[in-house]
């Protein structure tokens, strides 16, 4: 089957705003600075707009040295890219991690967009978590902060069969795709094992089984029409305990190469091919 790319998106601190790209280099981690920050509690556990939406209105820009964060009614943050810091244990989910914390004047920033004591960590180089290998396979595919996978690829054909099914149309920004492919039938995802980019080969891994948040609106952080019950009318997971919308994928050659939106996609499908869960 042929596609191509119609959405190319980073982001660099996790749960907080995407930034759309028009080409980006590919990482062994996944695409070039996706999810080497994000915002931690007290304790070193990761936020997300689970329980504080409001970090869909942090504002991320990548500048030349520097991450730049936005966010309403404050001034912007510059962090420089090569800043240092104490390293620290940050978890995502069960997973123990490394942080670099990114210092006081980042601490302050974060704790007044969120209205609570919180700190902002980077991913440490040699940090060496790993997506599961259950769905990645015995090869490692390293990860920095994202939920469990290096990259979400997502299909616009199935976004539309989905809005036929809702009161309103919501936005494909909702689900916060690294990569969204156009051409392909809705659903057929769920077959596809390879994506085939250039010099660049994805393999889809494991469906993405959605949270709360693809019913937050992305510009406000304000609830929003919720895809789920939509979702769990025909796309429910006995397996994975929930409903799935999107493929979670690691990155199987060309690491170091760089990806374009409007890039054609080649996808390939075993001869049994890969069954839904």
């Amino acid at each position: 089957m042929q596609g191509s790319i119609t959405g190319l998106f980073v982001y660099p601190v996790k749960s907080a705003r995407g930034i759309a790209r028009a080409r980006v280099p590919v990482t062994a981690s996944g695409l070039e600075w996706d999810r080497q920050w994000m915002i931690v509690n007290s304790s070193g556990v990761f936020l997300s707009q689970r329980s504080h939406p409001r970090l869909a209105r942090i504002v991320p820009e990548l500048r030349p040295g520097a991450l730049v964060l936005n966010a309403p009614g404050l001034p912007g943050l510059c962090v420089p890219l090569d800043a240092g810091g104490a390293r620290a244990a940050v978890k995502v989910w069960d997973d123990a991690c490394v942080g670099i914390d990114q210092g006081s004047e980042a601490h302050e920033w974060v704790s007044r967009a969120l209205g609570e004591p919180a700190r902002l960590m980077r991913a440490a180089p040699d940090m060496g978590r790993v997506a599961n290998p259950k769905f990645a396979g015995p090869t490692p595919a390293p990860i920095g902060f994202p939920d469990g996978y290096p990259l979400l690829v997502c299909n616009q054909a199935s976004l539309a069969d989905l809005n036929e099914r809702l009161p309103e149309c919501i936005p494909m920004e909702r689900f916060r795709p690294n990569i969204v492919v156009s051409g392909f039938p809705a659903w057929a995802e769920d077959s596809i094992d390879t994506l085939t980019i250039g010099p660049v080969t994805l393999r889809l891994v494991k469906p993405c089984i959605r949270c709360t948040i693809p019913s937050i609106d992305q510009q406000t952080g304000e609830p929003s029409t919720d895809p789920a019950p939509a979702l769990r009318q025909f796309r429910f997971s006995r397996e994975l305990r929930g409903v799935m919308f999107g493929e979670n994928a690691v990155i199987a050659a060309g690491s170091g190469a760089a990806i374009e939106r409007g890039a054609a996609v080649t996808a390939s499908c075993e001869a049994a091919g890969r069954a839904p869960m």
